[in-house]
């Protein structure tokens, strides 16, 4: 009887299953197909309905009528918006059937401003509607880099040259005795580095921060995190180097100081940017980084301080500042 009974449990429980009922949540999304397609164009353009452009381009015509009358060869009429203008996305449409380019933008100046036109050429002539972007943008242009090389190399090299002549302090080369300036010149080549190779090697990544930027290191991918971080420590390095800098010399010394450290940095944030485009700037920055770390060891540490009023001294005997004899 034992047996009869564990057998037929044994069957029961063959033939039953487990039967999990769906949650029903109160935020499960329900989409339709128009909102589907505006997700996936954000996706891979990064921009939608509603975003703000800034007009960058002289002038750009749109078209007043639907695009499918423009594409059938039909007569329309333009109207234009002009370089400064804000203009925002209204409408965004796909004809496959357009040659030239399937995506149209439907762009609002104001309530009696209004018009179609291709993204090719809209993009191009726009810049998003916020400062880090327009900052982005000047700065990301390669033929203004070219050019501004070129002007900064010769600026910053009459000006090194002349206060080197004058046996001013300048960093690298006669520096103070603070590492604050050199680091300060260092962060600047490897951030320009890290930054164009962002742009080389994951520029859908920087194109989508470019659309939508922050200053927040921590809600981006981890190699913009990065980028953004060494941004906010040049600036942290800054300030204690202008703090040092005015502590170690007078007014007048630190004037001129400040301008060949600025020329510095301007001409390391223009050769490595470019340079590291054509893959030369990972050499550049190995090799700068040993010479800025050698020349500071080997001119500018400081070893003893002196016994009366404080100030680093790179060898025992006069303090410069105060006369004191150090032993």
């Amino acid at each position: 009887m034992r047996k009869n009974v564990i057998s037929l449990l044994l069957l029961l429980m063959t033939l039953t299953s487990c039967y999990r009922q769906e949650v029903q949540t109160s935020d499960a999304w329900t989409l339709t197909e128009e909102q589907l397609d505006s997700i996936s164009f954000y996706t891979t353009h990064h921009y939608t309905q509603n975003y703000n452009f800034l007009v960058t381009a002289d002038s750009l015509q749109l078209i007043v009528q639907l695009p499918s009358e423009a594409v059938s060869g039909m007569l329309v009429d333009t109207i234009s918006v002009y370089d400064g203008n804000r203009i925002v996305v209204a409408d965004i449409v796909t004809l496959s059937s357009d040659s030239i380019d399937s995506v149209w933008v439907q762009v609002a100046r104001d309530a009696y401003t209004m018009g179609w036109i291709h993204e090719s050429e809209m993009l191009p002539g726009v810049a998003p509607d916020n400062p880090i972007s327009l900052f982005i943008d000047f700065f990301s242009d390669t033929h203004l880099l070219i050019i501004l090389a070129l002007l900064v190399l010769i600026g910053a090299a009459l000006i090194i040259r002349r206060l080197y002549r004058h046996k001013a302090k300048v960093v690298h080369f006669n520096d103070i005795a603070s590492f604050y300036p050199a680091l300060l010149a260092v962060l600047v080549a490897a951030t320009a580095v890290f930054y164009s190779s962002i742009q080389l090697f994951n520029p859908d990544s920087w194109r989508h921060y470019y659309y939508h930027p922050t200053l927040n290191p921590f809600g981006v991918p981890l190699h913009l995190g990065l980028f953004i971080a060494s941004v906010w420590a040049m600036l942290i390095v800054a300030i204690a180097a202008f703090d040092d800098i005015r502590r170690q010399l007078n007014a007048a010394d630190a004037f001129f100081y400040y301008l060949g450290l600025i020329g510095i940095c301007s001409v390391n944030y223009v050769v490595f940017s470019v340079s590291t485009l054509y893959y030369v700037g990972y050499v550049l920055l190995a090799a700068y980084v040993t010479w800025a770390v050698w020349r500071y060891v080997k001119n500018s540490r400081t070893t003893y301080i002196c016994g009366h009023c404080g100030e680093p001294l790179r060898e025992k005997g006069i303090c410069p500042r105060c006369g004191t004899l150090n032993e």
